[in-house]
């Protein structure tokens, strides 16, 4: 497919804004992804199966270890869990059908991406139909599959007006198209989503990496009490507590 003049323009403006005033944070971004590594959890007699597909996010890229990444959050949290992490980072919604081809049934499945589809200018009515697939896709695999879509990737600190304006609108049409995916199938949608005066990672510089694109330690803790709260994990995954 062609790119369009205005694409083509936006592309530029992209680039503009990034070489103007983030060099260094992509040279960082960089090497924090290349230190990232995925955990997986294998305890002795597993209670429950998790799989968890997506980007850096789901990676956790960013954070200090990978304990301190939100997969590893969940490990300490729940000890009788089972965590197979196939996230990669630079993933798209389109590379999470990969990561699920091929994998056995679990419990859960947690997507965390949409990041890329964002920063990249993805056309949004195909990441729509990506996501769809996504879903359908992880649906075949656990009763339970979570969708946990990046925030509002325009209120990092990576990203300057008018850029980060354009971010956040592009980050609202991938969370409608994700809170829509998740309704039509039954999947659960955890939003990240706030408004800048209300975005906690807008406020607090220390929820952000050093590279002003993921969360830090902090940040992925903040992440791990939206998702315990909104899909209700405490209660669902109740079996991969500690034993008494």
């Amino acid at each position: 497919m062609k790119k369009t003049p205005l694409l083509l323009a936006a592309s530029a403006l992209v680039l503009v804004s990034i070489s103007g005033c983030a060099v260094w944070r992509i040279t960082q971004s960089a090497e924090l992804a290349r230190r990232s590594e995925a955990l997986q959890a294998t305890p002795p007699a597993p209670a429950l199966r998790l799989l968890v597909v997506g980007d850096s996010t789901a990676v956790g890229t960013g954070s200090s270890a990978p304990s301190a990444s939100l997969a590893g959050l969940l490990a300490a949290r729940f000890p009788r869990l089972s965590i197979e992490n196939r996230a990669q980072d630079g993933a798209r919604f389109a590379d999470l059908l990969t990561q699920l081809a091929g994998a056995p049934q679990f419990d859960m499945v947690l997507v965390q991406a949409g990041g890329n589809d964002v920063i990249r200018l993805r056309d949004m009515d195909a990441v729509g139909l990506d996501i769809q697939r996504v879903t359908a896709l992880a649906r075949q695999h656990a009763p339970l599959v979570v969708l946990m879509p990046a925030g509002n990737v325009g209120n990092a600190p990576f990203f300057f007006p008018p850029v980060s304006w354009w971010m956040t609108q592009r980050s609202r049409q991938l969370h409608a198209h994700v809170r829509a995916s998740a309704a039509q199938t039954g999947a659960v949608y955890v939003s990240l989503f706030e408004e800048r005066e209300n975005d906690p990672f807008a406020r607090q510089r220390e929820l952000n990496a050093k590279d002003g694109l993921h969360p830090s330690d902090a940040g992925y803790r903040v992440w791990l009490d939206h998702l315990m709260l909104q899909a209700g994990l405490q209660q669902r995954l109740a079996a991969a507590l500690p034993s008494r």
